[in-house]
């Protein structure tokens, strides 16, 4: 009976900690870009596109992931302001895009995506994430891996429109 009561509170304590883990944690829900454009083309206030450009073997991807757009506040503003489209830099699909179609180039080790290379303007490094207006005009691509507060600051400037008022030195108090 002992043995019993040992194995359920082990049990009741893992169950705890799970729960506790998952509530510090988001579930961002990423879109490709077709469901993107599909919904800044039916929704009646469509939002701004965020473009995580990726590729499978980039730790600095993987960490920004974890590290940036789990976090709780990240997670929210980007959902609430942004649709968030996971684009992988070596990805094989094509893509259609404003009448042209974007295809894989097979180049050098890995090849590249030529979707990707246009959207951070021929400077294929990773991780690179870009901001789209509503329309999806260009704003602008960011690289590099980004930390939860300044990657916050730089959606906020896109996500809040104050690029439209300020440019990013004012902004950024430098």
């Amino acid at each position: 009976m002992r043995a019993v009561f040992t194995y359920l509170t082990q049990i009741s304590l893992f169950l705890l900690l799970f729960v506790g883990f998952q509530s510090h944690a988001q579930n961002v829900q990423w879109l490709s870009w077709n469901e993107a454009v599909e919904l800044s083309q039916t929704d009646a206030n469509p939002k701004k596109i965020f473009v995580d450009v990726y590729t499978d073997w980039c730790g600095w991807c993987k960490k920004m992931d974890k590290d940036t757009f789990q976090k709780p506040e990240v997670a929210k503003y980007m959902q609430d302001n942004f649709y968030m489209v996971k684009l992988d830099a070596e990805g094989k699909d094509p893509i259609e895009f404003k009448g042209n179609t974007f295809k894989f180039v097979p180049s050098g080790r890995r090849g590249y995506h030529e979707f990707a290379a246009a959207l951070l303007q021929g400077k294929m490094s990773y991780p690179t994430v870009v901001f789209l207006d509503e329309k999806l005009n260009m704003l602008s691509p960011v690289p590099g891996y980004q930390k939860a507060k300044p990657f916050l600051q730089i959606a906020r400037y896109f996500g809040d429109d104050i690029y439209k008022d300020k440019d990013w030195q004012a902004y950024a108090g430098k």
